[in-house]
């Protein structure tokens, strides 16, 4: 059965960023909990940071999981990414991801790797870049493992990266990789912008897909935008995945809305039937 989530940031510099839920998470996993959402996804601004929250207490209290954490603050705070023309900078970069990965692993959490993928440039071409991020994911892949968990990696739009854009792209780029622990997140305003049907490519995926961003076309609350999630439900339903369906979506007009619209069309979706 889909599992619904609802994101949550404590990453001052990401504050105008796409989540649901900023700063207060006792406040979030209260409201989540409320609402009916099974779990939350947080985005932090290090390991530490995560470890520095009451969050087994909060979680506990309130009946609910972490899906997932964001890597993202990596990027947006330090300017790391996997395919830094800087070996230096690289493993930096791996050493902040090994971090949240092993702090969200206490929970049972994959880790995503989304911004922190990078891009390719005049000074780092498309190959190099693809082959460091190979390389990195591999690594990133063998200690998911070790953790008893799994990393996801997000083909991100054309205006955020111009490594990988679409699924096709992504399970081409995991394909060589050794490691078995590295899956895909498929974002459906990242696919809206990228696949010529969010559908299609869901069932192309089949169980490359580790977790969904269940958000619409306008990166708003799923139900604010025009994408029609009928066909989206029902490819996931063809894969079988039983994984997350997690908001990461602007809190536009604000938080309470946002969620609300959100679990109230994932029930549409994924609960309607039963």
């Amino acid at each position: 059965m889909i599992k619904s989530a609802v994101t949550v940031s404590i990453v001052e510099e990401a504050r105008n960023g796409p989540f649901v839920f900023h700063d207060d998470v006792s406040a979030a996993c209260r409201t989540a909990a409320e609402l009916g959402f099974d779990a939350i996804e947080l985005f932090a601004p290090s390991g530490q940071a995560l470890r520095s929250l009451p969050l087994a207490s909060l979680l506990n209290q309130h009946q609910l999981k972490l899906a997932a954490v964001g890597t993202g603050a990596g990027m947006v705070v330090h300017q790391l990414h996997l395919c830094d023309r800087d070996a230096a900078r690289r493993q930096q970069a791996e050493k902040f991801i090994r971090e949240i990965m092993s702090a969200g692993a206490e929970f049972q959490a994959p880790a995503i790797i989304g911004s922190m993928q990078g891009k390719w440039d005049d000074v780092v071409d498309k190959p190099t870049a693809i082959a460091h991020l190979r390389d990195a994911l591999q690594r990133l892949g063998d200690h998911a493992e070790s953790l008893g968990t799994v990393l996801l990696y997000e083909p991100l739009n054309r205006y955020e990266t111009n490594l990988v854009n679409t699924i096709e792209q992504g399970i081409a780029l995991l394909k060589p990789l050794a490691t078995k622990s590295v899956m895909l997140l498929a974002d459906l305003f990242h696919m809206n912008i990228e696949e010529a049907s969010v559908a299609a490519a869901i069932q192309d995926a089949g169980t490359s897909v580790g977790h969904v961003h269940f958000v619409d076309s306008n990166r708003q609350a799923a139900g604010r935008g025009h994408l029609e999630f009928g066909p989206i439900a029902s490819a996931l339903a063809s894969i079988g995945y039983e994984g997350y369906a997690s908001a990461e979506a602007f809190p536009i007009p604000d938080s309470l809305t946002t969620a609300r619209q959100t679990i109230d069309t994932f029930r549409k979706c994924f609960r309607s039937s039963s």
